[in-house]
C-alpha cells in the first residue's frame, strides 16, 4: 500500500468509527472520520479520498442519497458501504449508484478491507456453521428500531411499517433463538 491511501469514514456512531479508524491507520491509512452526511460531502470535495466507508442510516441523510454526491466529487475513490440494516434492495440501489461492495454490520477490518479489494475474493471470509434466522435478525432489528424511539411503541410501529397491536404481539414473545 502506498502512502497515499486515504479512507474517509461516514458513520454515525462515534465509537464504531474511532476503532474502525484505529484499525486503519495501523494498516498505513490515512484516516478522516465524518458523523453526519452534509459535512461528509464537504470533507470528500475538500480532502479527495482513496477510499470512503459510508453506513445508509445517518440521522440528517441517508447514505443512499448522498453515496452519488460523494462519487461525484470523488470519482476516481471506492466506495463501500458499511450498515446495520441490510436488505436485498437496498444493496442492489447502492450497487447500481456506484458502490463498489456492500458489507453488513459487523464486519472484521480484513472483511472492510476485502470488500476494497479489485477482484472480489469469495473464499477469504468464513461462512459461520450456524448462521442468525431470519426471525432473530428480525427480534434484533425491532429492538434497535424501539430503542431509537426510546421505547415508544407507536413511533416504532410507525418506523417499521407496521401496525401497533402486531408491534405489541411481537415484543410479548421471547428473543427467538440464533
Amino acid at each position: 500500500m502506498t502512502d497515499a491511501q486515504r479512507i474517509l469514514l461516514v458513520d454515525d456512531d462515534p465509537t464504531f468509527t474511532r476503532v474502525l479508524a484505529r484499525g486503519l491507520a495501523r494498516r498505513g491509512f490515512e484516516v478522516e472520520c465524518c458523523n453526519d452526511a452534509l459535512l461528509a460531502e464537504d470533507t470528500c470535495a475538500r480532502w479527495q479520498p482513496t477510499h470512503i466507508l459510508l453506513d445508509l442510516n445517518m440521522p440528517d441523510a441517508s447514505g443512499l442519497l448522498i453515496l452519488p454526491r460523494l462519487l461525484a466529487a470523488c470519482p476516481s475513490a471506492r466506495l463501500v458501504v458499511l450498515t446495520g440494516y441490510s436488505s436485498i434492495a437496498t444493496a442492489v440501489e447502492a450497487t447500481k449508484a456506484g458502490a463498489t461492495n456492500y458489507l453488513c454490520k459487523p464486519s472484521s477490518l480484513d472483511e472492510v478491507l476485502a470488500a476494497f479489494g479489485e477482484q472480489p475474493t469469495p473464499g477469504s471470509v468464513d461462512i459461520p456453521a450456524d448462521p442468525i434466522s431470519v426471525d432473530r435478525l428480525e427480534w434484533e432489528h425491532i429492538q434497535r428500531v424501539l430503542h431509537d424511539n426510546d421505547g415508544n411503541i407507536s413511533a416504532t410501529a410507525r418506523a417499521l411499517g407496521m401496525h401497533r397491536r402486531t408491534l405489541q404481539r411481537k415484543l410479548q414473545k421471547r428473543p427467538v433463538k440464533r
